[in-house]
């Protein structure tokens, strides 16, 4: 058996990691043991947690459309950002406002909700499967990069058309007073949207996953991620199968994009930008074109944006440190592209499926 050669790439590589691992440590210690930042108690942490929790199961449920389309088509669809804000942007102005100001939101605020989140996800559902049918699906035989640059421009070609369809200032979004204020958990006082955006989310990710594993479209769907030829050859419709997985995965950012107007209670036409970016990272993060993965990293990325900047952000005596979660985002996908490309629960692709 040849031995492999260790090559200055390769200890680069290591030394890089160590370096990154010792600047944690050190932010850690210099929060902890020197005591630099702000005093934080063990209440603060776990708010910390919990927040981060809600943001990652967003993270979450819009990365399941990126994993999901990659499974299937090995493309990554750059305008799943975009079906999440369309969503949103619709049901808050053709649903949520004029419910709200008929009184019906407060009134009825169970019913109101469920009409909010079924709005979304006919409007993402149907943006979805138009620009799969018109931008894609001709594309389908074409090398990877003509479909990402398509994708871009399909990106682009929704903003502007909600831009051109609700305009450029902010859309507000009713606040619902069931969800307002803070609910006691085992002695600790949570935010209760907070709760509300992590239940459901679980909900919604259980239920996609016992979908896919248990139904028979669920079945197609994953033989067709496994090998299109053979599926057609046992006589599965692969176009309906691909379009099927666009509108399930765009029904799950509908769904976050509901969960999302609702905790930060505004919205434009670039809203999916950064939101669809981190999921993209979240869905690289815990293994891309894995459902428990997508999952896995969303909730991983939100709760590493949550605590990393108090963690050791300011242990490093870095200003304004709660302002650099995004850049805390970001350098995860970095490092996990250069470190653990598969992702953490991800599987290394064979030679000939690469």
């Amino acid at each position: 058996m040849k031995r492999k050669r260790f090559n200055y790439i390769d200890m680069v590589l290591v030394g890089l990691r160590f370096a990154i691992i010792g600047v944690v440590l050190w932010g850690i210690a210099g929060k902890f043991i020197f005591g630099i930042g702000v005093d934080y108690t063990a209440a603060d942490w776990i708010t910390f947690f919990v927040s981060g929790l809600s943001q990652g199961s967003l993270y979450a449920l819009i990365a399941l459309g990126y994993t999901m389309v990659y499974g299937v088509l090995f493309m990554i669809n750059f305008a799943h950002g975009e079906f999440f804000m369309a969503g949103s942007m619709s049901a808050a102005v053709l649903v949520a406002l004029p419910l709200d100001n008929a009184g019906y939101l407060q009134a009825y605020p169970i019913i109101s909700l469920c009409a909010i989140f079924l709005s979304s996800m006919a409007v993402s559902v149907s943006v979805a499967i138009m620009t799969e049918r018109v931008a894609y699906r001709p594309l389908r035989g074409a090398p990877r990069l003509v479909p990402l640059i398509t994708a871009i421009g399909a990106s682009f070609f929704w903003q502007y058309f909600f831009r051109g369809l609700f305009g450029s200032s902010l859309v507000p979004f009713p606040k619902f007073e069931i969800f307002d204020g803070k609910v006691g958990l085992f002695g600790l006082e949570f935010q209760k949207i907070d709760i509300m955006v992590i239940v459901t989310s679980i909900i919604v990710m259980v239920a996609l996953q016992l979908f896919v594993q248990r139904t028979r479209t669920g079945r197609a769907i994953r033989a067709v991620a496994e090998n299109k030829d053979a599926a057609t050859l046992m006589g599965i419709d692969v176009n309906r199968t691909i379009t099927t997985t666009f509108a399930i995965g765009a029904s799950m950012a509908g769904v976050a994009g509901v969960l999302y107007a609702m905790v930060f209670r505004q919205m434009n036409f670039i809203m999916g930008f950064i939101p669809g970016v981190k999921a993209f990272t979240a869905a690289v993060l815990g293994g891309i074109g894995s459902i428990p993965g997508a999952a896995l990293g969303g909730l991983f990325l939100g709760v590493i944006e949550a605590i990393g900047p108090p963690l050791f952000l300011e242990g490093l005596g870095i200003p304004g440190a709660h302002q650099l979660k995004d850049v805390i985002a970001f350098t995860m996908l970095v490092l996990v592209l250069i470190f653990r490309p598969q992702g953490i629960i991800g599987e290394k692709l064979a030679e000939k499926k690469a």
